[in-house]
């Protein structure tokens, strides 16, 4: 993680980073159904905690960690729609993705000082993730990572440590977002 980082700071050193993989790591082991999926949510967890702890120090998601994510997480829904023989799960994390990099796109597009591209791509990836699970999944962690950005922001102006023009990273909201999705909706059908 500190190869990638550009600059030297204190989440880089806070430990952030393993509290999070811990945690994520942990919520893979409870939402996955098999070992394959056990390992895909586990090893996106991982690149997840890298991820936030980068973009809160740097405001930026590096390509070396989210593009190679790709693969290896597709690969492994692959994997675990081969076993379970439910290649729909496999189908709808590929529309999923390309719903939500086509959507997070044309927002960076709108608004680039609002979204960067390293959003976009960590936005597809997420929706792979959400995809497997379902569409409503995917509507409540898209919706849940606005919200949680959002009102972080409200709070940052109404206690003046920011103003309309001050940049946050969006990455932790998303992956915040996602976690809410995944979890959300079983525990609502439930």
């Amino acid at each position: 993680m500190r190869r990638v980082a550009d600059q030297p700071s204190d989440w880089l050193t806070s430990g952030l980073h393993a509290l999070f993989a811990t945690l994520g790591g942990a919520g893979a082991a409870l939402l996955a159904s098999s070992w394959v999926e056990t390992v895909a949510f586990g090893v996106l967890a991982l690149a997840c905690a890298l991820l936030v702890t980068i973009d809160l120090a740097e405001h930026r998601l590096p390509d070396v960690i989210v593009l190679p994510m790709y693969p290896i997480l597709l690969g492994g829904l692959a994997v675990a729609a081969a076993v379970s023989g439910d290649w729909g799960d496999l189908g709808r994390s590929a529309a999923a993705m390309a719903v939500l990099g086509a959507g997070y796109f044309a927002l960076a597009w709108i608004n680039p000082s609002g979204l960067g591209l390293g959003d976009v791509k960590l936005a597809g990836l997420l929706g792979v993730f959400l995809g497997w699970f379902g569409w409503a999944n995917v509507l409540a962690g898209t919706l849940a990572a606005f919200l949680l950005g959002g009102a972080f922001a409200v709070v940052l102006l109404i206690s003046r440590r920011a103003n309309r023009r001050t940049a946050f990273p969006f990455g932790p909201w998303m992956v915040a977002g996602a976690a809410v999705g995944a979890v959300w909706v079983p525990a609502m059908a439930a």
